[in-house]
């Protein structure tokens, strides 16, 4: 019985076992390589995102000094018919296209070239897309581009595309609170709150 039971014993040969392994050496492969390709792909998403947020963070208006509101009168009874401000971009970055817009009817951009919009809110009202000019500052160059070291004093409201009187139904007097809010084509969006003072100045510093 014992020699019988010797003749007829079975086992796994040398192939088998290196087939076994093989399979499971491939099997690791496979997975370790969709583990990488996985972490490869997240620090890649990962990169975009912190690129993306780069690349608008200095793309962002910040504002230089006072905000400056001419009325028609002194007194209590004037009202503002422009608002001027200093900008320049944060970070030293990316430079911002201030292209001066075709032209205004009442206070309003008739055209489409310009890129930037300046926007006019108050407890009555919002205004879209009011008319601006653009005066360059110190070092700046010849283009209308914001760019590094550059500063542009914005001019919201004027004779050449009309006033603020024109463009808003009611109008900005004393001890009303506004906001004006900046939209670049790329960066964050700079908004500027001030309220009138109960007094109007022919030329008043907001503060």
């Amino acid at each position: 019985m014992f020699r019988k039971f010797m003749n007829h014993e079975k086992g796994i040969t040398g192939l088998e076992t290196a087939i076994i392994l093989i399979a499971f050496v491939v099997v690791a492969a496979v997975f370790a390589y969709t583990a990488l390709s996985a972490g490869l792909f997240s620090t890649q998403k990962g990169q975009e995102a912190v690129y993306a947020g780069l690349q608008e963070a200095r793309s962002t208006l910040e504002l230089r000094g006072g905000v400056i509101a001419t009325a028609n009168e002194s007194g209590t009874d004037g009202r503002v018919e422009s608002i001027s401000f200093v900008v320049a971009n944060v970070l030293g970055g990316e430079a911002i296209d201030f292209t001066l817009p075709a032209g205004g009817t009442l206070g309003v951009c008739t055209g489409d070239v310009h890129k930037v919009v300046i926007n006019y809110i108050d407890e009555n009202q919002t205004k879209n897309d009011l008319w601006w000019d653009v005066t360059k500052l110190g070092n700046a160059d010849d283009d209308y581009l914001l760019e590094n070291n550059e500063k542009f004093k914005i001019t919201v409201g004027g004779a050449a595309g009309g006033d603020l009187i024109d463009a808003l139904t009611t109008d900005l007097n004393v001890n009303t609170k506004f906001s004006l809010v900046i939209q670049t084509p790329v960066g964050a969006v700079l908004e500027i709150e001030r309220t009138i003072p109960a007094y109007l100045d022919a030329i008043m510093n907001l503060r």
